[in-house]
């Protein structure tokens, strides 16, 4: 019966080499093993089990031997090990190619998705090979932690195991890139994106996760990759304190900083006098981010500064006479609170404007 199931030309050969080993007893040559470990090969590139060409060379071990072989029976057994020994090899040796290439088709896939400078057309048809419809609108989660992660880091098959064993096959396409998690879900599945975040968090011990915006497309794909990433590094220069960001409660800040010019002309306006204080810019700039992150109550900033109130007030009154805006005059505390924001987003006064 397993016979029958291979085709003719996995065991070809095979019978001439048991009728000499049968004969002489020896062991089989080079060119011998590096038959079977080729017919190896070729089985698992024609997607038979490997079970099934050991079955079948048995098969034919056991019809093709000699009844009155002057070979002893350990000779048979030899031959019969060497010749499963080969085949397993190269069938190994085709998968494990398989695999590499495999893995090198969705490496390319995946750069090509979130680089975006690929055919579009193209990438959507090798896009349902890896589990993406663009006929769907998607989104993207991107994570980083204090490492860089590739696809085989214990940290990312943790977060993979975590996802598949809750949600199955869902058209989840989870990756590395540039030592980022990264998890493309279907817009419409916010369930699978807020369980990464969460699994991603936990694996990367506190690691930031920031998911971008839903959006039609592959193109799509990489308008929400880049509006991650963007949110990410807006973290990081804010300073914000959030584990998870979605980049559409961000904004405000890209309308902020479109016109780069125009904010830096605020910032040199309206907090350029504070570099005339005894330090620097820096502690004045700190105490109106505390004061207004702690939403103007002067309790607040000065518990988050580790200065007492009576100190904190000071600070003020030192901004007031150095800038003439009062942060506690709502004339002035929007300008001023602007150009807060402006200051971190362009990393002022560390670099100049």
């Amino acid at each position: 019966m397993a016979r029958r199931e291979m085709p003719e030309e996995f065991l070809h050969g095979y019978d001439r080499i048991l009728d000499e080993v049968a004969q002489t007893g020896r062991r089989l040559n080079r060119d011998e093993l590096a038959s079977r470990r080729t017919v190896g090969e070729q089985a698992a590139e024609a997607g038979h089990s490997l079970r099934s060409l050991v079955n079948a060379h048995l098969t034919v071990t056991r019809a093709a031997w000699p009844r009155n072989a002057s070979a002893p029976a350990d000779s048979a057994l030899a031959a019969v090990a060497q010749t499963i020994d080969a085949l397993a090899e190269g069938y190994e040796r085709a998968q494990h190619l398989a695999v590499r290439q495999e893995e090198a088709e969705r490496r390319e896939f995946i750069d090509d998705l979130l680089h975006g400078g690929a055919d579009l057309g193209r990438l959507a048809e090798r896009a349902e090979r890896f589990g993406l419809r663009f006929s769907h609108a998607h989104a993207v989660a991107v994570a980083e932690g204090t490492a860089a992660y590739s696809e085989t880091d214990p940290v990312a098959r943790r977060v993979e195991l975590a996802l598949l064993g809750r949600f199955g096959d869902r058209q989840i396409l989870l990756t590395t890139k540039d030592g980022r998690l990264v998890c493309i879900a279907p817009g419409d599945q916010t369930d699978v994106l807020t369980s990464f975040a969460k699994q991603a968090h936990a694996a990367t011990d506190g690691g930031r996760v920031a998911v971008g915006r839903t959006h039609p497309g592959a193109g799509g794909v990489v308008q929400s990759y880049q509006e991650a990433l963007n949110a990410l590094g807006l973290a990081e220069r804010m300073d914000l304190d959030d584990p998870v960001l979605h980049a559409a409660d961000l904004l405000v800040y890209p309308v902020l900083t479109r016109d780069r010019e125009a904010m830096a002309d605020l910032v040199r306006s309206a907090l350029g006098p504070l570099r005339q204080a005894r330090g620097g810019a820096e502690p004045l700039l700190e105490t109106l981010t505390a004061y207004f992150d702690s939403g103007c109550v002067s309790a607040e900033a000065a518990r988050r500064l580790s200065l007492s109130v009576r100190a904190l007030t000071y600070r003020l009154d030192r901004i007031h006479q150095l800038t003439g805006s009062n942060p506690a005059d709502p004339l002035h505390r929007y300008t001023l609170h602007t150009a807060v924001i402006g200051a971190r987003l362009l990393d002022w006064p560390a670099k100049e404007l």
